[in-house]
């Protein structure tokens, strides 16, 4: 029988701890659906006694209807000398409306004496009065050993009575937390292994990740008998992060046969990563473990090769296990293989085209050393095919454009852009002005395309790039321009290198538009310039 691992989410509470983190009722909420939707068991909402927004979130939480997960309130036990019932942060938490709490309290001796300023046995009674308090009103109760990896290793006698005070009162699971972040495996695993021995409690972990260490943390206390595993996420957390339930979850489900949600919900797992990031108004590491864009994707020739035979060979789970893909890149390192599969995604076969494929690959290395980065411009890579294989479609073709930079003798400036379009056998000269000389091209060659291609209206430029490659050649030096444009439902790159900059920026510019009708040539059909000859390559 598979055993079972119960997860439990901080990202609402202890995830917000982390620098530029920072989540409205709204927020939460929303993740709250998203969380229960993949299975997890216990969504802790934030700490009633802490702020009125924590308090907001717990009168909202108790109309959304939940279909599996338990919404938590975090909270301390009884300040020192005042009666568990008469503890303010105590009555919160009973009145956020709960059905289960995580309560911490001091395991390390060394906090006890100097953060509480208390003597330890009355810190002892601190913990034993909450837990049996908040029991006592029909609480599920998890106590949160606070510093306990480095309570034990200073002094475990007294770490040990602390939890086993929380277990005397009625505790449901004692969650053992790394507070600081700085223990490794082999600590970790010894430690959960005699608490697992002397507990009849479930065990938990609760890791920080200040030594990078805070997922094989967490693995290495499921492995010596923890239950519970708490953390957020993406990793969400005060100073370097909380444990990333991201990574938790397919380490423990797909490698260590354990079961944290179910089988067909871990293909959520990309989705609810980018969900949360975005929500967050978080930028998604590329390279974040198991869901980001790099994640699966493969550059060097020798390694695609390999993985068009075998993805194993430089994958570690396939990818859409967990809801990822795989994505092959184009740079100077690509070998016949990465072009052979980026064509097949687009549904060409080079093979049939013999050397065309060795030709392109020459192509890209000339273009590399140029300083284009076709990585992060694969709609301008895909153009490049086209045109080698003798396919792309000659849509327009510029005579000349001119860009006006005036300044007079207030603040402002003035941009204007003149351009001269061949399309078909009809000469097209118009000026339009901008927000810059980038902006005035671009709406100036949108104006002289409209009248043959309407659908030019749809797209729009979301994002604009410059970066200087050579920085020693000063206001000399060659520039790389990247622009993503948009229609509203999809994005494409684009690149152009020069060392003028409105050059680069209109290489960038026009493969967008050839790009976009490209994609769109089945609706070319309806527009006036419809009779096109194919580019030379």
């Amino acid at each position: 029988m598979v055993e079972r691992v119960y997860l439990y989410d901080t990202t609402l509470r202890d995830g917000t701890q982390g620098e530029g983190i920072s989540l409205s009722v709204e927020d939460k909420l929303k993740i709250v659906h998203k969380l229960d939707e993949i299975g997890i068991d216990y969504i802790e909402g934030g700490w009633p006694g802490s702020n009125p927004k924590d308090m907001e979130f717990f009168e909202q939480v108790k109309h959304v209807r939940l279909n599996h997960a338990k919404i938590t309130a975090f909270g301390s036990t009884r300040r020192a000398g005042i009666p568990a019932r008469e503890d303010a942060n105590l009555q919160k938490i009973l009145h956020s409306g709960v059905q289960a709490v995580a309560i911490f309290g001091k395991t390390w001796d060394f906090h006890v004496t100097e953060a509480l300023q208390t003597t330890l046995d009355e810190n002892l009674s601190m913990i034993s009065e909450s837990v049996q308090f908040l029991k006592e009103n029909g609480l599920e109760v998890i106590f949160d050993a606070e510093h306990f990896f480095d309570g034990y290793k200073h002094n475990p006698d007294y770490a040990l009575q602390a939890i086993q005070a929380a277990e005397a009162a009625g505790a449901d699971c004692i969650t053992l937390c790394d507070t600081n972040g700085g223990s490794l495996p082999q600590e970790i695993e010894a430690i959960v292994q005699e608490v697992v021995r002397r507990l009849s409690v479930p065990v938990g972990i609760h890791c920080h990740n200040d030594g990078e260490l805070a997922v094989a943390n967490t693995l290495a206390a499921v492995r010596t008998g923890a239950r519970h595993v708490q953390g957020t996420i993406n990793g969400y957390g005060e100073r370097c992060g909380n444990a990333n339930l991201i990574s938790v979850i397919p380490n423990l489900q797909l490698k260590m046969g354990y079961q944290c949600i179910p089988e067909e919900h871990m293909k959520r797992l990309t989705s609810l990563a980018k969900y949360v990031h975005e929500v967050a108004n978080q930028v998604p590491p590329s390279n974040q473990p198991f869901v980001g864009k790099s994640a699966f994707a493969h550059k060097g020739g020798i390694h695609v090769s390999a993985v068009l035979k075998h993805p194993e060979t430089y994958e570690h789970i396939p990818p859409e296990s967990i809801g990822n893909k795989r994505r092959v890149l184009i740079s100077e390192l690509s070998g016949q293989s990465n072009v052979l599969y980026k064509a097949k995604e687009w549904n060409y076969d080079l093979n049939k085209y013999g050397s065309r494929s060795r030709e392109i690959i020459a192509k890209i290395k000339e273009k590399e050393h140029q300083g284009y980065h076709y990585e992060a411009a694969e709609a301008s890579f895909e153009l490049l095919v086209k045109q080698a294989l003798g396919e792309l479609k000659d849509y327009f073709t510029l005579d000349h454009f001119k860009v006006f930079v005036e300044k007079t003798g207030s603040e402002t400036f003035t941009t204007e852009a003149v351009i001269k379009l061949h399309v078909n056998d009809q000469v097209v000269h118009t000026a339009a002005e901008g927000n810059g000389p980038v902006n005035a091209l671009d709406h100036a060659l949108r104006k002289a395309l409209e009248e043959f291609f309407p659908m030019i209206k749809n797209m729009y430029l979301s994002d604009y790039k410059v970066r200087v490659l050579d920085e020693a050649d000063a206001t000399a030096s060659k520039v790389r321009v990247l622009i993503e444009s948009s229609d509203g439902k999809e994005k494409w790159s684009t690149i152009g290198v020069s060392t003028n900059i409105i050059e680069a920026s209109w290489y960038a510019l026009i493969d967008s538009v050839r790009y976009y009708f490209m994609k769109h040539e089945d609706a070319l059909k309806d527009c006036p310039a419809y009779q096109l000859h194919t580019v030379k390559s």
